[in-house]
């Protein structure tokens, strides 16, 4: 067994099969992010990295070892595991993935009669002590830290350290008292009832904001529970109408992306991969949503009114622009965005929607959005119509006027996307998402035009960015600072007077005084 970490095998699934029908591979899961944005995403499951679910991404995960059997492969997880990363234990079947977690494991060997369970009690010991004893805040609030480790990552053994396995740890440490224990079994049970409670259909805000605090006090010593801290403030999000007029704005359109997901046997066999630029834009929506929904509810209104200054929410025009209507009649993406709108508002209203009945606050943030949000589209919309079809100039335009008129693309495409360079990578990437092969059968016949038609947007774009004089503040800013830092030059003696000189102020005494004026 190596110590440092493996390369990724090409597949995955194949080589771990060919390992053998007991073979374990321990992993490290680097972070993730869903790209389908809020809606849809379920809860997670605390413990498990869900880098097992048939829409994993693969290239996220490093092979650290191959173990055989349940018994080596706990031993090698209670000793790797560093609190910070996530490590994964994955096994396959017929060419499936499936994540266990220590818990599991340890429940099994429990009820083996040939497990030495005087082994499996000091090995359990030894790794709970070592989360006390690692984590930042030390003393009584180290043992809070280590019953949440364990709720997440061993409740299919018990909700909280058996007491062979708790009175060992606390004897380690010198803490062998029954307050101690108390609290360690208290926050074990607190733990998984937290844990519990993400199933539940319906959850009202208040309910979730307190479990988000509790949380959130200990994701920092416990990274098992970060996506569950990030899970609770995505569903406060969607009850929150500031938030989701706030994603509104900032989240790029992904309708292509998600249409294909929907698309049922259309992508033979291929999985739709949604471009980086996208991707990433996505993945910042998320974060200053969620920074905006915790300064919101963390007392910190001023960071939480800062960020929805930063980004205006768009006014939703009662009708249709003409370079909107134009790039919407030619782009398919652009019709099935405002048709997905469309969708979603009549869901929101209808009589079958009673996930939103019940909860008042959903059903008014969920309407707050979709207003932003045909707001924001109407923007992008606009913006690509006037770089695609660039309308010509009215014949009674004052002269004057002709480059304020050229000049409104430019402050259109900024408004919509907030920068030109920004507009040019959302454009790359819807573009680099159309030529990906095989392209699905339900827009074969559109993808064609849709390329030409992005690679017009983009090379108007690049044009209207090229002709534009870009302004550095913060190059202003150090040439202003080198300026003022220089030291000043010696006061210059009066210079003697020459004839030229004395030409000169004479003919200036000879001009007469024009009132106002101050020579």
């Amino acid at each position: 067994m190596s110590e440092q970490p493996t390369p990724l095998p090409d597949d995955f699934r194949t080589w771990l099969a060919e390992r053998g029908p007991d073979a374990y591979a321990l992993v490290w899961v680097a972070e993730g992010s869903e790209p389908t944005g809020f809606e849809g995403t379920d809860a997670p499951r605390v413990g498990e990295s869900g880098i097992a679910r048939a829409d994993a991404d693969l290239s996220r995960i490093t092979a650290q070892d191959v173990t055989h059997g349940r018994e080596k492969t706990l031993r090698r997880w209670l000793r790797l595991d560093d609190g910070v990363r996530h490590l994964a234990i994955l096994t396959t079947e017929s060419g499936t993935l499936r994540e266990h977690t220590p818990g599991e494991l340890a429940a099994e060997l429990l009820h083996d009669p040939a497990n030495d369970e005087a082994r499996l009690t000091e090995q359990l010991a030894s790794w709970f002590y070592r989360k006390n004893a690692e984590a930042q805040q030390g003393l009584e609030l180290g043992w809070i830290a280590a019953a949440a480790a364990w709720a997440c990552h061993m409740r299919a053994l018990a909700s909280y350290p058996p007491p062979s396995v708790l009175t060992l740890s606390l004897e380690r440490a010198g803490e062998l008292d029954e307050p101690t224990a108390d609290l360690v079994v208290t926050t074990g049970l607190r733990i998984v009832d937290l844990i519990d409670r993400l199933e539940r259909p319906y959850r009202i805000r208040t309910e979730l904001i307190e479990d988000w605090h509790a949380v959130e006090s200990l994701a920092a010593d416990v990274p098992a529970l970060a996506p569950m801290a990030d899970w609770l403030l995505d569903q406060i999000a969607l009850r929150d109408a500031p938030a989701q007029q706030l994603r509104a704005v900032l989240e790029p359109d992904v309708t292509d992306y998600l249409r294909d997901r929907r698309a049922d046997g259309a992508l033979l066999g291929a999985t739709a991969v949604l471009d980086e630029a996208r991707a990433a834009h996505l993945a910042q929506a998320r974060e200053t949503v969620r920074a905006y929904t915790a300064a919101a509810h963390a007392g910190r209104e001023s960071e939480a009114r800062q960020l929805l200054d930063a980004f205006p929410i768009p006014a939703r025009d009662l009708s249709t622009s003409g370079p909107a209507a134009t790039w919407r009649e030619n782009s398919a993406t652009a019709a099935d965005a405002v048709e997905d709108l469309d969708a979603q508002r009549a869901a929101t209203g209808a009589e079958g929607s009673t996930g939103y009945f019940a909860d008042p606050e959903l059903l008014h943030a969920a309407t707050s959005y979709l207003a932003a949000r045909e707001g924001q589209l109407h923007l992008r919309h606009d913006a690509l119509g006037r770089l695609a079809f660039p309308a010509s100039i009215p014949r009674d335009l004052p002269e004057e006027l002709v480059p304020v008129a050229a000049a409104q693309t430019q402050r259109r495409v900024i408004e919509a996307f907030g920068t030109l360079e920004r507009a040019a990578e959302a454009l790359q990437g819807q573009l680099h998402y159309q030529l990906q092969r095989p392209v699905p059968a339900h827009r074969r016949a559109t993808t064609d035009a849709e390329s030409d038609l992005f690679n017009r947007a983009l090379g108007a774009l690049e044009h209207t960015a090229a002709a534009t004089v870009a302004f550095d503040e913060a190059d202003i800013r150090v040439r202003l600072q080198e300026a003022m830092s220089r030291p000043a030059a010696p006061a210059a003696s009066p210079a003697t007077p020459t004839g030229h000189n004395e030409a000169h102020v004479q003919a200036l005494a000879a001009v007469p005084a024009v009132p106002g004026v101050d020579r």
